[in-house]
């Protein structure tokens, strides 16, 4: 997968190597060198999350699922009912509502 360089020189030389020790040799040698790890840049695809957060290509043609399959409605509901009854509470705390009406509207 082009991880080593052989000396385009040497070939004669590369190919009578048989044994892994003569192979150490040549890398010793500096006919045979091992390549650097080829990079695989994330910059564009951090800059993409980073405009995807503000907002950018969420238009109607970037989307492949259902509103529901996006964002559940169960899950918002959820969220909307946990708010709501943290704010009965603290108004049953705070004496604003007495625990009859807390119950009646609880649920």
């Amino acid at each position: 997968k082009r991880k080593i360089w052989l000396d385009p020189n040497e070939t004669n030389e590369i190919s009578n190597a048989n044994s892994r020790q003569s192979i150490r040799k040549l890398q010793k040698d500096g006919l045979i060198i091992k390549k650097p790890a080829v990079v695989h840049s994330r910059s564009r695809a951090l800059r993409h999350a980073e405009a995807r957060r503000k907002g950018r290509h969420t238009g109607f043609g970037k989307r492949k699922g259902t509103a529901n399959a996006r964002m559940p409605t169960q899950v918002i509901w959820m969220r909307r009912q946990r708010v709501l009854r943290r704010l009965l509470r603290k108004y049953r705390d705070a004496k604003k509502i007495d625990r009859h009406l807390y119950r009646e509207v609880y649920l």
